[in-house]
């Protein structure tokens, strides 16, 4: 395998879980709801989603994994916001990668 081949590669596997995670329309739109307002609880997206109190958290843990999405505990409940700076991070360096094989 060519030394560039190997790079775009490790660049893709980088990538898979993030790509992933973005993969499905729940998680597309809870990742634009915390677009527009951080720091929302499983029952504040759920109210304005229509999906179960569990899918969501099913959904929220996908995008946490994946380094999309930050939890942090206030009192008794969590408070999701986005947490894109790595995400994108991985993603431009396998565009780059990409650009270069062009």
């Amino acid at each position: 395998m060519h030394a560039d081949t190997r790079s775009l590669a490790l660049h893709f596997a980088q990538t898979t879980p993030l790509l992933q995670a973005l993969s499905e329309a729940p998680r597309q739109q809870i990742v634009m709801l915390l677009s527009e307002a951080q720091g929302l609880n499983v029952g504040q997206i759920a109210a304005l989603l229509p999906l179960s109190r569990p899918a969501i958290s099913h959904h929220l843990k996908v995008l946490r994994e994946a380094g999309l999405v930050v939890c942090e505990k206030r009192g008794t409940e969590n408070l999701y916001g986005l947490s894109l700076g790595d995400g994108v991070k991985t993603l431009e360096a396998l565009l780059r990668q990409l650009a270069l094989c062009v």
